[in-house]
């Protein structure tokens, strides 16, 4: 597999002659859970291409959904555990058909005092990452259910490239960490405001959105 093209312009060429050699990569179908609470983590994941959804578990099992990790993203949750030994904090899916480039566990410490770009690499990561960890607690803190609601549903459509959405109410509820009734009353007052359009397990966004 040549890197060349995806990484060429974030680490410098030595490092990619070693992602070469030491990387491997899947192509993983969507829904495939990737990482599990508790789950020891050998190897850490890039998305090339597709969207991993994380989100943590409550002890009654309820999911709360922490961020998406896009194309050239890596989850700072899995930087940590790796290097620490840690068991996993979160939960990882993918979202879509999604070919994921995987970096051995042995490779990471190395890689930090070796190479700057991937120091700078792990850094903004985690940077990043947090930044919308605190994102994520404003919305929960600060933002009312419907405003919530409003900024999911746009987070989905700036992943997917659509506008039409394929969500039941029931997945919206468990991913929000709602209830489903309450979902279908907050996506009515939407549609009845012409922000969007409700079908059958399905969405669409309309411009006031």
């Amino acid at each position: 597999m040549n890197l060349y093209h995806s990484f060429h312009t974030v680490f410098e060429p030595e490092l990619l002659e070693e992602l070469e050699q030491k990387a491997s990569y899947s192509t993983i179908p969507a829904g495939t859970k990737l990482i599990s609470m508790g789950q020891m983590i050998r190897q850490v994941p890039i998305v090339l291409s597709g969207s991993i959804k994380i989100s943590r578990l409550d002890e009654e099992g309820k999911e709360l959904l922490l961020y998406y990790l896009n194309p050239m993203e890596s989850c700072a949750m899995t930087f940590t555990c790796c290097m620490e030994q840690f068991p996993s904090d979160i939960e990882a899916v993918t979202e879509e058909e999604t070919h994921i480039l995987f970096l051995p566990l042995q490779v990471m410490d190395q890689w930090m005092m070796k190479y700057p770009s991937w120091k700078t690499f792990v850094m903004r990561t985690i940077r990043e990452r947090f930044h919308e960890l605190m994102k994520t607690v404003d919305q929960i803190a600060f933002q009312q259910l419907d405003e919530r609601l409003v900024h999911y549903l746009k987070e989905k459509a700036k992943i997917t490239g659509s506008p039409l959405l394929n969500l039941s109410h029931e997945h919206i509820a468990t991913e929000m960490a709602t209830t489903r009734v309450v979902i279908s009353r907050l996506l009515k007052k939407l549609e009845n405001q012409k922000k969007l359009l409700l079908y059958r397990n399905q969405i669409r966004l309309l411009g006031d959105m």
